[in-house]
C-alpha cells in the first residue's frame, strides 16, 4: 500500500521460532499441511519442517510466491498489528480463501503496544505503522503480551446466537470472509458463479446495516467479482438485492446477489435490472 510501504521492516530477523508458533506446536493444534502467512524470514516454517510438519511460507516481501493450494492450518503471527485496516482486510480474506473448509487458522496479535499509528523504526529509521487489533473470533490463548485467535470458516461454526447471527449450511462453499461479512455461492444459481455477499449480524435488508457493515460488503463484492471473473470469465454482472416482499425478498436476512452474465444467456439483455418488471426493459 502506498500509505504503508515499510510494513516489511517490522519483521524480526529472529534466530528461533516465534513464541506463538512454539506455543501452538506444544499444544498440539498445528495439524496437516501448514502455511505461515506473513512469514517474514521464515523461521517458524523452518522450525515446523524440522519437526516433520510440512509448512509452506508466504510473505509478499521475503517469500513472494503466492500459494496455489489450500491448507489444514494457517498461522498468521504478529502480521495484523503492522497493517492499515484495508491491508488487514486483504489478509483476512486471503487466509479464508487459502484455508480448507474444515481447517483452522491462528491469528496472533500483540497486546503490549503502547504507541499507535506511525513511528520511526528504531533500527531502520523509517516510518512504520502499528495498531491494536481485535477480532470477533474465538480467543484460543491470551497473556499480557499477545492474544491468539482461532478462526474457522463461518460456514463451519455454530455461532449459538440465533436471531443475531445467521448460521449458513456447512455444505455451502465459502468464497471469502471478513470479520463482519462473508460470501458463498448461491444454492440455486441463476448463472455459473452466482454468489451472495452476506453480513454476519442478522439484519432485514441493506438499509438496516451499519455503515461499517456496508463498507465491508463493498470490499467483499469487489473481491468476489475478481474471483468469479478469474474462475468463470463472464461477460458482465448484475449486482443487487431484494427489499421486502413486494420486491421479491423471500429470505429476510440481508444478502447481496452477484450474478455473472454471459453473452446469449437471454435473447435480449437490454434494460438489465429494469426487467424485474416484465416489459420494462425496452425504453
Amino acid at each position: 500500500m502506498k500509505e504503508n510501504p515499510n510494513s516489511h521492516l517490522t519483521a524480526k530477523e529472529r534466530d528461533k521460532v516465534s513464541y506463538p508458533t512454539r506455543k501452538l506446536y506444544t499444544m498440539g493444534v498445528i495439524e496437516g499441511e501448514v502455511l505461515d502467512f506473513g512469514s517474514g524470514f521464515g523461521k517458524d516454517a523452518e522450525f515446523l519442517n524440522a519437526k516433520g510438519i510440512f509448512c509452506a511460507n508466504y510473505d509478499p516481501h521475503y517469500a513472494p510466491d503466492y500459494p496455489t493450494q489450500k491448507f489444514d492450518t494457517i498461522l498468521c503471527q504478529y502480521v495484523l498489528n503492522v497493517l492499515l485496516p484495508e491491508e488487514q482486510a486483504e489478509v483476512l480474506m486471503s487466509v479464508s480463501e487459502l484455508l480448507k473448509p474444515t481447517g483452522k487458522a491462528y491469528f496472533t496479535v500483540r497486546r503490549d503496544l503502547k504507541r499507535y499509528g506511525y513511528r520511526t523504526h528504531y533500527v531502520h529509521k523509517m516510518p512504520t505503522y502499528q495498531c491494536n487489533v481485535k477480532l470477533p473470533y474465538k480467543t484460543f490463548f491470551k497473556n499480557d503480551f499477545c492474544e491468539i485467535y482461532e478462526y474457522r470458516h463461518f460456514t463451519q461454526v455454530d455461532n449459538g446466537k440465533e436471531g443475531i447471527f445467521e448460521n449458513p449450511s456447512p455444505d455451502a462453499e465459502l468464497i471469502s470472509e471478513l470479520a463482519t461479512v462473508y460470501s458463498i455461492y448461491d444454492k440455486y444459481p441463476v448463472s455459473k458463479g452466482h454468489a451472495l455477499v452476506i453480513p454476519k449480524r442478522k439484519s432485514r435488508n441493506y438499509f438496516d446495516m451499519t455503515d461499517k457493515e456496508k463498507t465491508a460488503c463493498q470490499i467483499m463484492m469487489e473481491r468476489v467479482k475478481t474471483i468469479v471473473e478469474k474462475k468463470y470469465q463472464p461477460d458482465g454482472f448484475n449486482i443487487g438485492f431484494n427489499m421486502n416482499e413486494a420486491a421479491g425478498q423471500t429470505v429476510f436476512h440481508t444478502h447481496i446477489h452477484i450474478i455473472p452474465r454471459y453473452k446469449g444467456d437471454v435473447e435480449n439483455p437490454r434494460g438489465g435490472i429494469r426487467n424485474v418488471i416484465p416489459g420494462m426493459g425496452d425504453y
